[in-house]
């Protein structure tokens, strides 16, 4: 039996490679480093030694704790809510046939691709019209917003893999409609529900546009991080915290790659 073989990258292509993933990781290692480092405001290369002390005090710190909860919150509620109104907004794209679908499936995803600063004035536009204060609720539906267009893109395009057939026989076999949406349609779509609503908190945790304009007073992790920046003596704390964000992420986004990865040439 004949096989196949993967041809090898050339040189040129393993050397752009090389640098491309050198320019997105090297700032993570050197905010890694500088998170232990023993200077205070201005940092020199190599840094002149090693300490754990800004990460005691960036933990111990209660304004921090408080901005972790309330992004962890945030983004909690908003993919629940996302998973919901998205599924719902994909079978309906994807199954019925009605005047303006295609027009609904371009306002469902335009929020993803508006910049966040119009989205940000639009809303905090509509609160004010509207005499709504801003609070946990006004993230929630700022957050949402464009979590939706996530987890409504992968059940969609989740949807369309999926055969007729598989449906069409769980009728004809005597199944309800529950039935068949429980034991064969939810069972295809559960591992892109899933990563969309991975990817969804993990987009939702670390937005910082839309968040300044319906947060009011209140002060997500991003906004908290923010706000330290340019306090030359806070910089070691700086990226201790956002390491800590960073941690929190990562995990997520390397579940949803997992779950959405191809398998042998098949889609799980």
């Amino acid at each position: 039996m004949r096989t196949t073989s993967t041809p090898r990258a050339g040189l040129g292509l393993r050397i752009a490679t090389f640098l491309v993933v050198a320019f997105l990781y090297v700032p993570l290692l050197v905010m890694i480093l500088y998170a232990f480092t023993t200077q205070t405001a201005a940092f020199t290369f190599p840094p002149p030694g090693l300490t754990t002390r800004w990460w005691s005090i960036a933990l111990g710190n209660e304004r921090m704790w408080e901005a972790l909860r309330l992004s962890l919150v945030v983004a909690g509620v908003s993919t629940t809510a996302s998973i919901v109104i998205g599924g719902l907004l994909a079978a309906a794209v994807y199954r019925a046939r009605f005047a303006g679908r295609d027009a609904l499936a371009f306002l469902v995803v335009l929020p993803i691709a508006l910049p966040g600063i119009v989205t940000g004035i639009a809303l905090r536009s509509t609160f004010a019209q509207l005499e709504l204060g801003f609070s946990t609720w006004s993230l929630v539906v700022g957050h949402t917003t464009f979590c939706i267009v996530i987890v409504y893109n992968n059940v969609v395009a989740r949807l369309r893999r999926m055969s007729p057939s598989l449906a069409e026989a769980s009728s004809d076999l005597g199944a309800s409609g529950w039935q068949t949406f429980r034991h064969v349609v939810m069972p295809n779509l559960a591992t892109a529900v899933l990563a969309g609503a991975i990817l969804a908190f993990a987009l939702s945790f670390d937005e910082i546009i839309v968040t300044t304009f319906v947060a009011g007073q209140q002060q997500t992790l991003p906004i908290y991080i923010f706000s330290i920046l340019f306090r030359p003596r806070q910089k070691p704390v700086v990226n201790v915290v956002a390491l800590v964000a960073i941690a929190i992420t990562f995990v997520p986004v390397l579940v949803a790659q997992l779950l959405t990865r191809e398998e042998g040439g098949h889609v799980r």
